[in-house]
């Protein structure tokens, strides 16, 4: 695989997760819903995907930087993949077993461990159980799925191409002396 393919694979994962956030910030300030906490992960998750395929674009890396690169993306991929499975897994709950009351992201930063931040926030609420919005029949974190799945592949596509990248060699050149 070329250097060049590489790059434009990186500018390719990076353009799908802005349209990804886009989107998302349209459902948020243009339609007006109001993101849960697994919503704002996914986000987190998304502005990372961004930024290191953004870095791997400019940077232009050759083998073990294009593998950093691939690995961290498909890393985050994967970790979008698992908040976004979670959030569809309790859109399938009875209310009963979801938690009804949760403190916002600011106070949770402020008051709680590291662990305990991860906990509360893939417990879920009442509110990331909610079905707000649908297009054709699948819901915001179902598309949000599908959106983390197809990044974590073009994630894996880029590890197994620096795993077989190979440096072009240069060409042979003709010696002039004569036997």
């Amino acid at each position: 695989m070329s250097l060049a393919c590489s790059r434009f694979i990186f500018l390719l994962v990076f353009l799908a997760a802005a349209l990804t956030m886009g989107a998302s910030l349209f459902l948020e300030y243009g339609v007006g819903l109001e993101p849960c906490l697994l919503c704002q992960a996914q986000r987190g998750f998304l502005l990372g995907i961004c930024l290191v395929n953004l870095m791997g674009y400019v940077h232009g890396p050759r083998r073990a930087g294009m593998w950093g690169y691939s690995i961290a993306s498909m890393l985050l991929a994967l970790g979008g993949a698992a908040s976004a499975l979670r959030q569809v897994l309790m859109q399938r709950l009875v209310p009963e077993q979801l938690m009804f009351c949760q403190p916002d992201l600011a106070s949770i930063w402020r008051d709680l461990s590291l662990n305990e931040i991860f906990s509360m926030i893939y417990r879920g609420n009442d509110v990331c159980a909610h079905i707000s919005w649908t297009v054709l029949d699948l819901s915001i974190p179902e598309l949000s799925l599908l959106a983390f799945v197809g990044l974590s592949i073009a994630g894996g596509f880029q590890v197994v191409s620096s795993i077989y990248y190979r440096k072009p060699r240069a060409p042979a050149t003709r010696s002039s002396s004569k036997y």
